[in-house]
């Protein structure tokens, strides 16, 4: 199979903006998702940072996603495009995933080397862990350019849910928000 794998595991799972010749469900093994990134570019503002996932190494943990395969001649582009959605302290990783049959949670039936983009702990915007309650209100009131940070939420939230991945860490935000109104 030619062309470029990404694995989205946040916003790129229900929003990817970018073109692609196949998707498919696809795991990670080795990470877990983690709201510890300040988000002042796409979900909040430099007054009011909303939060944002980032993965975060846990041995024996394994995140499912989406990956999805871009044509060669399109890469350069979509590259630049991810460049700027992943900007405040993203590194791009290369990751083995096992890829899915298709669009939902299942066997692996391959594996692809796919372009990861993750948050270094090391990075201005990197909050790290806190209180679910605390997080759950950062996302209830923040705002950015893209959109309110509660339907970052729940978006991956239903995505996720839809393809049988549910994840208990976005569960968990999801509900905790909600409860706030």
């Amino acid at each position: 199979m030619s062309g470029t794998w990404v694995f989205g595991y946040g916003s790129l799972v229900w929003r990817p903006s970018i073109p692609f010749l196949e998707r498919r469900a696809a795991r990670l093994d080795g990470w877990a998702r983690r709201f510890w990134q300040a988000s002042t570019d796409h979900r909040g503002t430099v007054a009011a940072p909303g939060r944002v996932l980032t993965l975060a190494p846990v041995a024996g943990a394994a995140v499912w996603g989406v990956a999805y395969r871009v044509a060669a001649a399109a890469w350069p582009a979509v590259e630049r495009t991810l460049a700027h959605r992943e900007q405040q302290g993203y590194d791009e990783l290369e990751v083995t995933v096992a890829l899915a049959a298709a669009d939902r949670a299942g066997p692996a039936v391959a594996q692809a080397v796919a372009r990861l983009y993750v948050a270094r702990a090391d990075n201005p915007y990197h909050v790290g862990p806190e209180p679910l309650a605390a997080t759950a209100a950062v996302v209830a009131r923040a705002t950015g350019p893209s959109g309110p940070n509660r339907a970052y939420v729940d978006e991956l939230a239903r995505a996720l849910a839809a393809m049988d991945a549910p994840d208990p860490e976005v569960t968990a935000l999801a509900a905790a928000v909600a409860r706030l109104g």
